[in-house]
């Protein structure tokens, strides 16, 4: 019979390896995709935000489990940042191995009940939840078999387009009723600066994911290679506030985005430099954060 003790390690296990830090990123992320819609002058629908709340949140910490389970290798060999190296809790044996992968089946179950249940109810179209059956198969694949992107070079760009475009198309969807093509473009700007982030938090572990065949871009490219892709991918983010500004994405949008390029800037001369160059982080935040306040702002007007 289960003890006190073991019952309140695995309760605390559970709770590391959602990694609450990266779930706040999540909600913000849907957020961003709400405030979108309500932007576009869709009214607030509470029901219907309570149940696009739970379903993503659950598929997301689903999506933590999952990863803590596959990369459990390089998370023992790493040493951990913030936004990197896991959440330690498999390499200490707080809890088995299996237990994650177990855990984060059934997240992943109850997750996506909630989202038939709100499609079948009628508070979500069920554009909904294809919307986030596409993002829930994607990140499962970026460690998991049969495709592990994380390990072939696509896992960047996977984890880029899910988190910060997919989330929150899902937002919008949720909120609108409705999916919309041009809810793409407008997060594409944000979508651009997630990947710098992910070049960023991968970076670390690059001589651990490299020792255990976990082939990311970091492991993959010369340094020389990964900055000047940091700056490509850094200009067109950019250059797209400009050229969506007025079609696609109001100026008070454009210009709470360009609060962004400091901190680009900054993470442009310390990637690679240092073991973690925070700035990128910090610049997907700052343009996902100040977008959504402009948006809600413009939603206030309607």
């Amino acid at each position: 019979m289960p003890t006190f003790s073991s019952v309140q390690s695995t309760l605390l296990g559970l709770w590391v390896m959602a990694r609450p830090l990266i779930l706040v990123s999540n909600i913000l992320a849907w957020l961003y995709g709400v405030s979108i819609a309500f932007g576009s002058g869709e009214p607030i629908d509470v029901t219907s935000l309570e149940f696009g709340f739970s379903a993503m949140l659950l598929v997301s910490v689903s999506v933590h489990y999952a990863n803590e389970y596959a990369d459990y290798q390089t998370d023992a060999l790493t040493t951990r940042t913030a936004y990197s190296g896991g959440s330690g809790v498999l390499s200490r044996g707080i809890v088995p191995r299996k237990f994650a992968l177990h855990a984060a089946g059934i997240t992943l179950i109850i997750g996506v009940s909630v989202q038939l249940l709100a499609s079948y109810l009628g508070k979500h179209p069920w554009s909904a939840m294809a919307v986030l059956g596409i993002g829930a198969i994607g990140w499962w694949m970026y460690s998991l078999p049969p495709l592990k992107l994380a390990r072939r070079g696509w896992g960047e760009l996977d984890n880029a387009l899910l988190g910060a475009n997919v989330l929150p198309v899902y937002g919008y969807i949720v909120l609108s009723g409705r999916f919309e093509f041009w809810v793409i473009l407008a997060c594409l700007p944000f979508t651009l600066l997630a990947f710098n982030n992910l070049l960023a938090v991968t970076w670390p572990d690059s001589e651990a994911d490299a020792r255990v065949g976990k082939r990311t871009l970091a492991t993959r490219w010369p340094i020389k290679w990964l900055r000047m892709l940091y700056g490509i991918v850094s200009t067109i983010s950019f250059m797209l506030l400009v050229l969506l500004s007025g079609w696609i994405l109001p100026l008070e949008v454009v210009f709470t985005g360009f609060t962004a390029l400091p901190l680009t800037l900054w993470g442009a001369k310390t990637y690679t430099q240092n073991r973690i160059s925070h700035a990128p982080v910090y610049a997907m935040v700052v343009m996902m954060l100040t977008q959504t306040l402009a948006w809600f702002v413009i939603g206030m007007s309607f």
